[in-house]
């Protein structure tokens, strides 16, 4: 009994020692959940806090990024050396007159209507002048009067001079005899001019085409009365005749492009009845004066027009290839800023503006030149707001090259 006592005692003891084992096991194991929990709080709280900054920041720049600016820019055009300006041109004949009568009468008949070519000298129409013709009559008349008395006094004077020196009559009667020769060659003189003059008259009843040339205009009819040409009644224009062989176009050119126009330049004629043909014409004088009301200076262009195939007093627009300086530069009208301080345009570099002073060309509607102040590589903004100052940065939107289409 004593063994069985001895042998319970040794295996509880066993017993005793296993689970005094396990007590002390178990703290240790419960350290380590601890610090695993402790690290996953931890690590989901740098987690959390990592993404909270993260979205923090995110959200300020784009906040920051929305406070900008929006703009759209556009690279400055650089011009042509030679820019081409297209003007209004006046086409008129090389040679152009209205024909007048010389003298008063009716219209007789006219032999040519418009339209017709005519060649120097032929004859366009014939005047009645009945009362010329009856000046002249009279002025013959006289003269034939005066030459009578021209010849008694010749003959008196030779008569008075050979008995002179006979010492027949007096020096007196001889000196008289002799004045009275020269009185009448006198009026002989006159009275052939005034023959001469309403011969002359006479002739002016027939009118004859001044050049070779196209009638253009007949303003008169049988029968109509004519007023001459030389006295202070109304005038009667009986026909216009044009030259139109060659062409003589007046162009006025503005100020500013004066000094780029030089005789021999060559300029080529768009006509609205001749869609996509042009004709070419030569520079030939200009006026070397600027018209102080127009400011302009008024240059002429001849055009050979062997054919006819252009009409006189036609419109044109003249196309003429000016050089203008290399520099210059065309930008659209709305990047200009109107300042106190004069224009402006807004260049954005590293998406920072600077307001750069400029100074504008030619103004061509929607687009301007830019003479100073731009280089070719500046981007500029378009439609810049009226709060935009130098040092602002803003965002691009939007950059348009030069000849970039939309």
């Amino acid at each position: 009994m004593s063994q069985q006592t001895e042998e319970k005692k040794q295996t509880g003891g066993q017993a005793l020692t296993s689970n005094d084992a396990g007590r002390r096991q178990h703290p240790s194991r419960r350290w380590l959940g601890l610090i695993i929990a402790v690290v996953v709080v931890a690590a989901l709280l740098v987690s959390g806090i990592v993404s909270r900054v993260r979205a923090r920041t995110k959200l300020k720049g784009e906040t920051a990024q929305v406070a900008l600016t929006a703009v759209s820019l556009v690279s400055p055009k650089q011009t042509a050396p030679a820019e081409e300006i297209i003007l209004p041109g006046n086409v008129q004949p090389f040679i152009t007159s209205p024909v007048y009568a010389r003298t008063n009468g009716y219209l007789k008949k006219w032999y040519f209507d418009i339209g017709a070519h005519v060649k120097k000298g032929q004859l366009l129409a014939v005047i009645e002048t009945p009362e010329v013709d009856q000046q002249l009559q009279q002025a013959r008349s006289n003269l034939l009067t005066a030459q009578a008395n021209l010849e008694l006094a010749t003959i008196t004077k030779t008569r008075y001079q050979g008995l002179l020196k006979k010492h027949a009559v007096s020096q007196q009667d001889s000196d008289n005899a002799v004045g009275t020769y020269n009185a009448n060659k006198a009026i002989v003189q006159a009275d052939q001019a005034a023959v001469d003059q309403y011969a002359a008259m006479v002739s002016f009843e027939k009118v004859y085409a001044p050049f070779d040339g196209v009638i253009t205009a007949r303003n008169t009819d049988i029968g109509d009365l004519i007023n001459s040409g030389s006295n202070a009644n109304v005038k009667t224009d009986l026909f216009h005749i044009a030259q139109p062989g060659m062409l003589r176009v007046y162009v006025n050119v503005p100020e500013e492009y004066s000094r780029g126009v030089k005789v021999g330049m060559t300029a080529d004629l768009a006509l609205a009845e001749f869609p996509g043909r042009t004709f070419q014409g030569n520079l030939v004088r200009t006026a070397d004066a600027i018209n102080m009301t127009t400011r302009t200076l008024l240059i002429e262009i001849d055009v050979a027009n062997p054919t006819n195939t252009l009409l006189t007093g036609s419109y044109a627009e003249v196309h003429l290839k000016v050089p203008t300086q290399s520099s210059t530069f065309i930008i659209p009208v709305n990047t200009l800023i109107f300042r106190s301080e004069g224009l402006r345009v807004g260049v954005v570099k590293d998406q920072k503006v600077t307001l750069t002073a400029v100074t504008p060309g030619h103004d061509f509607g929607n687009q301007i030149e830019i003479v100073a102040g731009l280089k070719s590589d500046d981007q500029i903004i378009i439609n810049p707001p009226d709060s935009i100052i130098t040092g602002q940065q803003v965002q691009i939107v939007q950059a348009t090259l030069p000849g970039d289409s939309k």
